[in-house]
């Protein structure tokens, strides 16, 4: 990789305290001693055991609320976990989402679980010594998340899950899922809530496991009378689609994070590219063609970084980023294809080539412009935003 002290540049802006950057500057140096792109053959063992490594270094500390449950902070600091995830995703992308799916799969029991849900799970996440899921997709719902069709019925002492999810991210390996279902208190949004499910649980199947062309753990999940304990639900019946918005609030400008490292890899590997490629009896960085690519690829990452580090900033701050948040998501990810896209041409045929950086971070990419909100979902929040505020 290029010299890794251009990408922490931005570490010297304004949103950032001494504290952010020690942490970014320390998870650099752990990044360059642990990780090396690439996957190995059993993807569910590499995040299984990425998930301990980042554990037992202190990092999953950033992930989880409560400084007494194995947390960094009494509360998540949006900052960190977008500079934890910028950094991780530069350097691996798997790494990335292990991080990502332990913060978000927990996040809504750091926010809104009882005293005795946050001590059972919490300080497990934080050590890497259980995995989390979010449960929240169905076949039928996945941006419309009010019209999921998961259901739980209250019978005695515990409630009865039917129904299927699905795009599960570590389903299958997941040690407990936070799962959203229909409790029928109100139509829509208001009759949803939210559960912990124990891997394993009778009637809990893994009805399918899902491929897609960046190797991550999916899953379909099937409920058949699953029966869960009334005490493992989260909030008050009813509360489970605030908890879920509430939870993809945190981690949503997280995920323009993790693309905007992506994209600042590509550029360093584009610009290595053009400076050690041999063109037409000079270097392709020689060429204006290839000066003008670079460059726009530089405007586009810092674009980025500044949506995505101004939502993270003014969240932390306790200000309301509905906007803002979408902002960065949707600027950072379509972005990142974008510049991905070009570090891949100048790369030419050895860009398509399987194992290369850049295609890998071809494969990676896709997938953020659709998860937690695809594109044309934050485009709507901006414009409805922007036609209600002004």
């Amino acid at each position: 990789m290029n010299d890794d002290r251009a990408a922490l540049r931005h570490l010297a802006w304004p949103f950032f305290e001494e504290r952010h950057q020690a942490l970014a500057r320390g998870l650099e140096a752990w990044c360059a001693e642990h990780l090396q792109a690439g996957h190995g053959a059993d993807v569910d063992a590499e995040c299984r055991s990425l998930v301990k490594a980042l554990g037992q270094g202190g990092w999953l500390r950033h992930a989880v609320a409560g400084t007494a449950l194995g947390g960094a902070a009494e509360v998540i600091d949006t900052r960190s976990i977008c500079l934890l995830r910028e950094t991780l995703a530069r350097h691996h992308g798997l790494a990335d989402f292990a991080f990502a799916m332990q913060g978000l799969g927990s996040g809504a029991i750091s926010l809104a679980g009882t005293p005795a849900q946050r001590a059972r799970y919490l300080p497990r996440v934080a050590a890497g010594e259980a995995l989390a899921a979010f449960a929240l997709s169905e076949p039928e719902a996945g941006s419309d998340v009010a019209a999921l069709q998961c259901s739980a019925m209250l019978d005695g002492d515990d409630y009865v899950l039917n129904g299927e999810k699905t795009w599960i991210s570590n389903g299958g390996i997941a040690d407990f899922y936070v799962l959203f279902a229909r409790t029928g208190e109100a139509p829509g949004s208001r009759g949803i809530s939210a559960f912990i499910v124990d891997a394993g649980l009778p009637g809990f199947e893994i009805a399918e496991r899902i491929e897609v062309i960046a190797p991550h753990p999916l899953a379909r999940l099937r409920f058949t009378d699953c029966r869960v304990p009334r005490s493992q639900m989260i909030g008050s019946p009813g509360e489970g689609f605030k908890i879920a918005m509430r939870t993809l609030d945190v981690f949503r400008t997280s995920v323009a994070a993790a693309a905007l490292g992506f994209a600042r890899r590509a550029l360093q590997e584009g610009l290595g590219q053009a400076q050690s490629r041999p063109m037409f009896g000079g270097r392709l960085a020689d060429l204006p063609l290839a000066q003008a690519k670079l460059a726009d690829m530089a405007c586009g990452v810092d674009s980025s970084a500044l949506l995505v580090y101004r939502a993270a900033w003014q969240r932390d701050q306790g200000q309301a980023i509905t906007r803002e948040a979408a902002m960065a998501k949707l600027m950072a990810t379509e972005t990142a294809q974008q510049v991905i896209d070009a570090a891949l041409q100048l790369h030419g045929g050895r860009g398509v080539r399987s194992g290369e950086i850049v295609e890998s971070l071809y494969r990676e990419i896709r997938a953020l412009r659709i998860y937690e909100g695809a594109s044309e979902v934050q485009q709507l929040i901006i414009g409805r935003d922007l036609l209600k505020n002004g």
